[in-house]
């Protein structure tokens, strides 16, 4: 298989995202009163099997692209056509059908430009991340892509580290989220880490340390705005009842879990429960007026730290009193 074409990251995406100008006789007819307009024949619908015959040329064309390597990924390994084509498509049931996710507030992610966005961090298993960059691709109006940092396991971990890159996600450290917030990314950021979705299902719901304020100093130096996100639902797709500590120590991982089904049912045992989710986003909180060296002054890191904190825990408090169910 060809190597794919690895573009300039600063240029990838402004690259992918220009329109062709406007020809002179297109804009004549945008420039005429609306009963000048000529009309134009109702389209008849598509047969059915051409239908059929679309998709499937168009998956042979991204089949031919991939064996030939004619296509593109950044200096992330971010592979975009991937993501949208394929990733997102396996992702999408299980946000739509399993979890069946309601979104709110994702018009309050900007529609260009750099933000950060936080959330709360749950479930055992970090499917509360690829939920979040679903809402994000399916539903904001821009049609914008969430960049996920993630830890150092997931990209210690076999395939786990391949698909990771090629949908976008990146190691969690400053230097990373920096550069994608001033190329103009939205970023995502889960502070609380592995305190957050190892937590016991005891203390579900109820936000661990964020941390020492990285990820604000890292927005105030990009100058972009910090985007809350409150997510419920996650926290019992897999109870977290006990942590085998000594088999976390042997396997190289930070907890083991024991969850009601868990290791006791086997490979069944890891499905997660079909909870019922929802992703709230929050209005944003600026940073752009703030001074270059406030990204180093520690009491403003911890106390928009906390105001972070608290709108997230706030939100979710209000989330839960609303639900109706675990499930419904």
């Amino acid at each position: 298989m060809a190597d794919a074409k690895v573009i300039p990251f600063d240029d990838d995406r402004s690259r992918a995202r220009r329109r062709p100008a406007v020809g002179a006789g297109e804009a004549a007819v945008r420039a005429l009163p609306a009963q000048q307009a000529p009309q134009e024949p109702p389209v008849a619908a598509e047969p059915p099997e051409r239908g059929w015959e679309r998709r499937l040329a168009g998956g042979l064309a991204f089949l031919r692209r991939r064996v030939t390597g004619d296509y593109e990924v950044d200096d992330f390994g971010y592979d975009e056509e991937l993501t949208d084509q394929v990733l997102m498509s396996l992702l999408r049931p299980v946000y739509e059908k399993y979890f069946r996710v309601e979104v709110k507030g994702v018009e309050n992610i900007p529609k260009e430009g750099g933000a950060l966005v936080v959330a709360n961090h749950s479930g055992t298993l970090p499917l509360d991340g690829l939920m979040m960059q679903v809402a994000v691709h399916d539903h904001h109006p821009a049609g914008r892509h969430l960049r996920l940092l993630a830890a150092d396991l997931v990209f210690m971990l076999p395939v786990v580290n391949e698909l990771a890159r090629k949908a976008g996600h990146t190691l969690a450290c400053s230097e990373d989220a920096e550069r994608l917030l001033r190329a103009g990314e939205i970023v995502g950021v889960m502070p609380e880490g592995f305190k957050g979705i190892g937590k016991p299902f005891a203390e579900r719901y109820k936000l661990q340390r964020f941390g020492r304020g990285g990820f604000v100093s890292t927005a105030l130096r990009a100058g972009a705005p910090i985007v809350p996100c409150s997510i419920v639902g996650a926290e019992e797709i897999y109870p977290m009842l006990g942590n085998a500590k000594t088999l976390a120590r042997v396997l190289g991982l930070p907890y083991f879990p024991l969850t009601p089904t868990f290791p006791w049912l086997g490979p069944v045992g890891a499905l997660p429960l079909p909870t019922k989710w929802t992703i709230q986003f929050g209005e944003p909180i600026p940073t752009d007026g703030y001074p270059l060296e406030a990204a180093e002054d520690p009491m403003l890191m911890f106390n928009l730290t906390d105001q972070v904190r608290e709108q997230i825990q706030h939100t979710l408090y209000k989330l839960l009193v609303q639900r109706r169910s675990v499930f419904f």
